[in-house]
């Protein structure tokens, strides 16, 4: 398989690429290597690393089935992209309740790190990281697709609102709601720790 050469990759944007992949596939590949580590890392904050890898695979394959229809007007694919992996997560809101659940009891997130360079953070972590996943577990699945979208995928407000198809302002407000409600049970269970 022919790569895209690195120097059209950076060249070329998002919608660019997606239109050369049409009469070309392997120009679809820069789109691939510009945005896997970024949806990598959002998805295994939502599901883990094991359900990410999956779904990884899944939005790549979406995207590459659905770029005839991408509307090249976008520059950049990256809100279509998470908008995608937002879908497919939502098919696997199960197991990421389920995740959330287990990170809420054990405060062991299943994320590969270097040990040397984490284990003295992790353990002041742990109690911190219980506590959101406890806190996200209890928004609704709407709020939680935007907090998450802002907080790990690192989208602007139009880039969540392009990912979910909502207007900014169910943006700002869903994800005004979600910070409310994560910091009242956050600082509620702060304060009890303290009283204790």
């Amino acid at each position: 398989m022919t790569r895209t050469p690195p120097e059209e990759r950076v060249e070329a944007d998002d919608a660019d690429l997606i239109r050369r992949s049409i009469d070309n596939p392997e120009h679809f590949a820069g789109l691939f290597d510009r945005y896997i580590q970024q949806i990598h890392r959002y998805a295994a904050r939502r599901l883990g690393v094991q359900a990410a890898d999956d779904i990884v695979a899944e939005t790549f394959l979406t995207a590459f089935r659905c770029r005839a229809a991408y509307d090249h007007a976008q520059p950049l694919a990256r809100p279509w992209l998470y908008g995608i992996a937002t879908n497919l997560i939502a098919r696997h809101r199960r197991d990421e309740e389920r995740f959330l659940r287990a990170l809420s009891r054990t405060g062991v997130e299943p994320l590969p790190e270097p040990m040397a360079d984490t284990v003295i953070g992790r353990v002041a972590a742990q109690e911190e990281d219980r506590r959101l996943a406890g806190a996200l577990t209890g928004l609704s699945r709407g709020d939680r697709d935007v907090l998450l979208l802002v907080a790990v995928g690192e989208l602007t407000y139009e880039e969540v609102a392009e990912a979910l198809g909502i207007p900014v302002g169910t943006v700002r407000s869903r994800l005004h709601r979600a910070r409310k409600k994560a910091k009242a049970a956050l600082g509620t269970d702060h304060e009890k720790r303290q009283d204790t």
